[in-house]
């Protein structure tokens, strides 16, 4: 009887595994890390060796469908070829025609297509200025979509809310109830904010469990950053080279080392914004740790000082977006908490509040932040709202809920081809 029961349950493995739908890229090229696959289908899974057996067949550059790849630059690399050239050159794929064909009236397949003037109609984010979208433009493209770090296909707000929803599902490093409790007393209406009113008598954080959440890699390279800025504007900063590694290694831990930060990329990386993973690190590094000068000429500022450490320009607190900065400081007796004008409509972590409270003497009316959340959440969040959406509202989901970051350009120097340094981003007020 045993034996009889062996062989049925080797049989049931064995069937089960035979012609496995888990073990195909089919349908799911591009798909961020999930850990119900038995392997995976986005970029990152050459670097940890776990692609399916199908994904360079199915995925990569050689695929042989224009699905998502109308009007792309040509790529030597690429079995066949979706944009205007390819037909003079008899190396289209086969299904250019059905998606591509310049004389299409849909966006199917055409999204962030560059501008050819043989086609009837347009799917780019210019169409709308010069009225020639196709008539399915704003359903398929939305015409909001933002440009993205590094061109690319048009990303609309539907995109952004389901990557968002699974960066919220894979913060595995935010805090429990146990090991970070609030009590955040007064609420005052808008109107009130900046009374600069001491409405609150104990401090917002009631207890963090610093050897828990601290001990994490990636909070252990957030706090190594953190302390390296001068919050007065005005005067540069000066990174020693132990500085500048640790700014390398908090990207890296962030990005590269969480499986949150793999779907980030596998989803920028799907949408043409990257090329590549170092691709992506390096513009990070750039965006948000590139100096620039707010004040008296001086490399001053940067995105990640503005909106992480926090800063003081013409006599008030400006940036400062981050709940572990915050809890240092208060514990640290420098930062007096006085009160909140809004909190989120989550009831565990992470949450969102706009806070009211003094920095060593200079006032902040409302300093709004997630609270709660890993580094690589707050991290991600900002980086994904800028890349996306620069200089706009950017419309997140978390738990079915809606959260709206406002992001920031600076306009007056660039780095690389002209691309912008984050100015700010942090959670906007909700409606």
């Amino acid at each position: 009887m045993k034996i009889i029961a062996v062989f049925a349950l080797c049989m049931t493995l064995f069937c089960q595994g035979y012609g496995n739908p888990l073990a195909s890229c089919q349908g799911r090229c591009g798909y961020g890390t999930d850990s119900n696959f038995s392997c995976q289908c986005n970029p990152s899974c050459e670097r940890f060796k776990d692609c399916c057996s199908d994904y360079a067949e199915l995925c990569k550059a050689g695929s042989t469908s224009c699905k998502g790849r109308c009007g792309e630059n040509y790529n030597s690399q690429n079995k066949c070829h979706c944009n205007s050239k390819c037909t003079q050159h008899n190396n289209c794929c086969s299904d250019y025609a059905d998606l591509c064909n310049t004389g299409a009236m849909s966006c199917k397949g055409r999204c962030g297509e560059n501008y050819n003037s043989q086609n009837k109609c347009h799917c780019n984010s210019k169409c709308a200025q010069h009225n020639n979208c196709c008539s399915d433009y704003a359903d398929l493209c939305n015409s909001e979509g933002g440009g993205g770090g590094g061109g690319g296909a048009v990303i609309t707000d539907v995109e952004i809310k389901a990557v968002s929803e699974a960066l919220y599902a894979l913060d595995s490093n935010k805090a429990s109830a146990s090991e970070l409790i609030i009590d955040p007393q007064a609420l005052v209406p808008d109107s009130q904010t900046s009374s600069q009113t001491d409405l609150s008598s104990v401090p917002l954080f009631s207890y963090v469990d610093e050897g828990v959440l601290f001990s994490r890699p990636t909070y252990a390279a957030f706090l190594a950053v953190l302390d390296n800025y001068n919050r007065m504007t005005g005067q540069a900063e000066d990174f020693s080279p132990q500085q500048l590694a640790e700014q390398e290694t908090f990207v890296r831990e962030t990005m590269s080392n969480t499986e949150l930060g793999r779907e980030l990329f596998a989803f920028l990386y799907t949408k043409g914004v990257y090329a590549t993973e170092e691709d992506f690190i390096y513009d990070l590094k750039m965006m948000w740790f590139g100096l620039y000068s707010r004040n008296n000429n001086r490399m001053d500022s940067s995105g990640f000082e503005h909106i992480f450490a926090g800063e003081v320009k013409g006599g008030k607190v400006s940036g400062f977006h981050n709940w572990i900065q915050f809890y240092l400081l208060e514990k640290s007796g420098l930062l007096n908490y006085y009160s909140h004008s809004f909190n989120g409509p989550w009831t565990n972590y992470p949450d969102v509040m706009g806070m009211q409270f003094k920095w060593d003497g200079y006032f902040k009316q409302v300093g709004s932040a997630i609270i709660g959340c890993s580094p690589e959440f707050d991290f991600a969040l900002y980086s994904l709202c800028y890349i996306t959406r620069p200089g706009k509202q950017c419309r997140l989901s978390l738990g079915g809920q809606e959260l709206i970051i406002q992001t920031y350009t600076w306009e007056k120097t660039f780095y690389g081809d002209g691309k912008k340094f984050i100015g700010s981003a942090f959670p906007s007020t909700p409606r």
